[in-house]
């Protein structure tokens, strides 16, 4: 006769999470980004549902790098489980040259944060005027 064990009360990780990663044992990133370089723009779209951007949402530049970070508080759940992501976490990316830091644009819509920053201007090839002196 078997004996029926009942079942964990905690959640053991699932091998589809373990297959998104790029190691196994690597920390789950829970902020999956899009980044596209196009029409004269970088833009990164960001995967946030459930936040509230005005208040648990920042939106960073620094020395190259495009810093997204997150924090949604924990809910005490007393029956049932959750694979939730609770805390404080960020996703760093590098910058491709050329953008212009200083006219970065955020906007968030539908749990997608979206990041713009529009290439340098470009300037026109010009001929420069030599000035003479006669000695």
């Amino acid at each position: 006769m078997t004996a029926l064990v009942p079942a964990p009360r905690f959640a053991l990780p699932s091998i589809a999470a373990w297959l998104e990663n790029p190691w196994p044992f690597a920390g789950h990133n829970p902020v999956r980004v899009e980044e596209s370089d196009t029409d004269g723009k970088y833009v990164v779209r960001a995967e946030l549902p459930g936040f509230d951007p005005e208040k648990h949402i920042s939106v960073t530049t620094h020395h190259g790098l495009l810093t997204i970070s997150a924090e949604r508080e924990a809910r005490e759940i007393e029956h049932g489980r959750s694979e939730f992501f609770y805390g404080k976490f960020s996703r760093t990316l590098p910058l491709p040259q050329g953008v212009d830091t200083a006219k970065v644009s955020a906007s968030y819509a539908d749990g997608i944060l979206e990041v713009t920053m529009p290439h340098h201007e470009q300037t026109q090839q010009k001929e420069v005027k030599i000035d003479v002196t006669k000695a």
